[in-house]
């Protein structure tokens, strides 16, 4: 669009197409039952996927306790396991696999981990 004779942006359009967005993907599921939990993990994680890992330690503990639910507590995994295992999750399953050890969500010996740390649903 042309305003005083310089290319301008139609806001109008844009608003439109964020409005039709919105509409078009309906509810998004619960990922916590705690709402702030919940908030963060759905500005992290888009189609089950992790878009970035939070910098601020609050955010990053909420993520990573999510993600360590995907390993069962009692099972030992291979290294190969667990890094097939959070690629599904981040392609920087390297960096993942750290924050998780750090964390003590995840123990490892011997290049076998297991889920050490988080809240487990009963």
């Amino acid at each position: 669009m042309v305003e005083d004779g310089q290319l301008a942006a139609a806001r109008d359009a844009f608003k439109d197409a964020v409005r039709t967005a919105a509409v078009q993907a309906g509810p998004q599921p619960q990922l916590d039952p705690d709402r702030h939990r919940d908030l963060v993990l759905r500005t992290f994680i888009a189609d089950g996927r992790l878009t970035q890992i939070p910098a601020a330690h609050g955010k990053r503990m909420v993520v990573l306790e999510h993600i360590a639910s995907s390993f069962e507590p009692g099972v030992r995994y291979p290294e190969r396991e667990v890094d097939a295992i959070l690629r599904a999750w981040h392609d920087d399953h390297a960096a993942l696999r750290r924050y998780l050890v750090d964390a003590g969500l995840l123990s490892r010996d011997n290049n076998v981990y297991w889920r050490s740390g988080g809240p487990v649903v009963v």
